[in-house]
């Protein structure tokens, strides 16, 4: 997204001047014994795209739902454009809320389905028509207006679902699985789609997903939950290249784990020594550790290279042999083991279309990456 590539004024959360839009203080939703979001704090500022993103049941409808005014916190507050939220009524609440079922009413048309709440609104006729007309052109929908639902396409009722819910002009849209409908190849156009349209209004939008290619797709920053927890937030790059932590470096993207015990830790680079990667790993970065501390070290598969000869210089060296290749098109997912029975996955751009020298299955080859390709995780 443009608004990641632009400075602190583009990224308010880099400055610590710039005062949130929405102030989430200590959340917690108990459904009997169960909790379901668990004490969460988190700020999110004006003009955002943010993503809340885990697994089922990780809690993060729950609190969707909670900022909508759907469900009310056991405990903690919600604070939008510097009103308490405390015991106020969805309808009263500045947001709306885009279900992932649409909820379209099947007998109306497409502007009869948007007009909707603004009739319910007692608005002007004249400014409900001119509203609906804005919103149509807006999601491309002009020459849709008088057909049902029915007569839709999966992704034309998507973009009716969400002029319906921005028609009434909300300070923050919420979003709950938006393109969860949607086949693969519809959902990746309708992304930018969501991005251009969010830009455009400058409405905050929070979006719910348990997609990471999705949240990595459409998102300033994200929240990553587990078990009713905001496990770490930040942009897109910083939750891919930096994780803090185990679960979130496996839960995003694809990602090689290496166990291993610290055998020296300076302010320059940590060694550890890792006995399935059959070899002592060098990171070109200290960390906070205590002496001897058992470590994970995660690497991306696309940040190992690979080759059948032994290159000349190394920091990282290992052999294994390549027992699986998936064809993706764009790019080839290598599955190594390595001696020590250790499985590597290891991925290649096809940058061209026939390649002769390829590695192929049951090529012995060696894997070997730098200092800067991954982290070391103490949590």
């Amino acid at each position: 997204m443009s608004q990641q590539e632009n400075g602190p004024v583009m990224r308010p959360w880099l400055d610590p001047d710039a005062v949130p839009f929405i102030r989430i203080r200590n959340i917690t939703k108990k459904f009997g014994a169960f909790t379901a979001v668990n004490n969460v704090t988190l700020d999110i500022y004006h003009n955002e795209l943010f993503c809340l993103l885990g697994g089922s049941g990780c809690g993060k409808s729950t609190l969707l739902r909670m900022l909508s005014g759907f469900e009310q916190p056991t405990d903690g507050s919600i604070e939008i454009d510097g009103q308490d939220m405390a015991g106020m009524s969805p309808c009263d609440r500045p947001t709306n809320m885009m279900f992932q079922s649409y909820a379209l009413f099947p007998h109306m048309s497409v502007e009869k389905n948007i007009a909707y709440g603004l009739k319910r609104d007692r608005l002007p006729r004249g400014e409900i028509a001119d509203r609906v007309a804005e919103i149509l052109k807006l999601v491309q929908l002009e020459e849709y207006g008088t057909r049902k639902p029915a007569q839709l396409s999966g992704g034309q009722r998507q973009r009716v679902a969400l002029a319906r819910s921005l028609v009434k002009k909300p300070k923050v849209l919420l979003l709950d699985e938006p393109l969860g409908a949607l086949d693969k190849k519809l959902r990746e156009e309708t992304q930018f789609e969501l991005v251009n349209i969010q830009e455009t209004l400058g409405v905050t939008f929070i979006v719910v997903t348990h997609d990471q290619e999705e949240a990595m797709s459409i998102s300033t920053r994200i929240g990553v939950m587990d078990q009713g927890k905001i496990i770490q937030v930040g942009e897109p790059r910083e939750i891919y290249e930096f994780p803090q932590s185990r679960f979130v470096a496996d839960f995003i993207g694809s990602v090689n784990m290496f166990e291993g015990q610290v055998i020296k830790d300076t302010q320059s680079k940590v060694v550890i020594h890792c006995p399935d990667a059959q070899m002592d790993i060098e990171v070109s970065h200290g960390v906070s550790c205590a002496s001897a501390q058992k470590v994970a070290f995660a690497i991306r598969p696309e940040k190992i290279q690979m080759s059948r000869t032994k290159p000349k210089k190394a920091l990282n060296l290992t052999r294994g042999v390549v027992q699986e290749i998936a064809y993706l098109g764009n790019l080839s997912i290598y599955h190594v083991v390595l001696d020590s029975g250790k499985a590597v996955r290891v991925t290649r751009p096809n940058l061209e279309r026939a390649d002769e020298h390829a590695v192929t299955w049951e090529d012995r080859v060696y894997l070997y990456w730098d200092g800067t390709a991954g982290v070391v995780l103490n949590t």
